[in-house]
């Protein structure tokens, strides 16, 4: 179930992606807030009690109603709970979530409208990006849409997948997203305290969680573009610089796993990556224009670290979207063959 699951969920991503502004993301910023107000009380048990309500709480409906449909309905239920991990995999897995960011900054360099592109970046990743040189902006495009599809696609396959295996159904799929998601949006709102509540031993559980929800999965993607790419100089990359990369990070605030996917990415595609990290301006309504408030990026106190390679050109981008495609089609091939093998055991 769980190939098929995700090649349709895949599918009708690309044909029908999921608009901005959906009613499930509502929701779950709705769920979020509310958990923050309810049990959010400022003390570190009560930071993980929201963050266990904002996560495992949906994951463990959706496993209940995935036990009920395939244990209690017979074949009609299978097919409903096929449907249902479809559905799940729809709104938490898919490249058309950030890709259309990608390929507007990318259309915009071959144009060679770098205006453009420097406003599209400061949309996508609301950063300061007025003063970005040519190689710069393509830098700060990688890394983000690395880190993007990391989170949008291999991270989540990973998880549903790894979960679904052992009966557990989607619950794999929405940990890793609802993690993701929270530790983002605590962190946003954070830093608008006048705006929202949220204490700091929320945010402390929400990132402490994802960096362990994270940890497998950012290694077995950077696993998965060193295959594809250039496998020797990934390796020593992801050894020299992984660590490097993370005490310096980006705008939005990375960790040991991002660092890991960005050095792995740097030596299968044999490009520099890091180095200064760029400003976060916040906006108290997403639609509206950014503020001039801006946020002190992780890492500002210590020297930008950059990994060895060619300088990022705009050829790269088109060269990390078939690195990104390789690596999903690795994953995919495998885990056809291990259905397969189950299916003929």
């Amino acid at each position: 179930m769980s190939f098929f699951a995700i090649l349709f969920a895949l599918l009708i991503e690309q044909i029908r992606p999921l608009p901005m502004g959906n009613t499930v993301y509502a929701l779950a910023r709705s769920w979020a807030g509310t958990a923050s107000k309810t049990l959010d009380a400022g003390q570190t048990p009560h930071g993980w009690l929201a963050w266990s309500a904002v996560v495992l709480l949906p994951a463990a409906v959706a496993l209940a109603l995935h036990w009920l449909l395939v244990w209690t309905l017979g074949w009609p239920g299978v097919v409903m709970a096929f449907a249902m991990h479809a559905a799940v995999l729809y709104v938490t897995l898919g490249f058309r979530q950030f890709s259309h960011h990608f390929t507007t900054i990318r259309e915009a360099l071959e144009a060679g409208d770098e205006e453009a592109a420097r406003k599209a970046l400061a949309r996508w990743k609301q950063v300061d990006a007025s003063d970005l040189p040519k190689s710069e902006i393509v830098r700060h495009v990688i890394e983000h849409s690395v880190l993007a599809a990391h989170r949008h696609v291999f991270g989540v396959l990973g998880w549903y997948a790894v979960l679904a295996a052992f009966g557990f159904g989607p619950a794999g799929a929405i940990i890793y997203r609802m993690s993701e998601f929270a530790q983002r949006y605590y962190a946003r709102r954070r830093a608008q305290p006048g705006r929202f509540h949220t204490s700091a031993s929320l945010l402390s559980a929400a990132q402490q969680a994802w960096l362990v929800v994270d940890w497998l999965p950012a290694r077995v993607t950077s696993l998965g573009f060193a295959i594809v790419g250039n496998f020797e100089e990934a390796i020593d990359s992801w050894r020299n610089f992984a660590q490097r990369l993370a005490r310096t990070g980006l705008a939005d605030g990375m960790n040991d796993n991002d660092g890991v996917v960005l050095a792995a990415t740097s030596g299968a595609l044999n490009v520099r990556l890091g180095g200064e990290a760029l400003k976060e301006v916040f906006s108290p309504m997403a639609s509206q224009a950014f503020q001039a408030e801006a946020s002190t990026p992780l890492g500002s106190n210590a020297t930008p670290e950059t990994t060895v390679g060619r300088e990022p050109s705009v050829a790269h981008l088109r060269s990390i979207v078939g690195l990104v495609w390789r690596s999903v089609v690795l994953w995919m091939l495998l885990l056809a063959l291990l259905t397969l093998a189950r299916l003929l055991g």
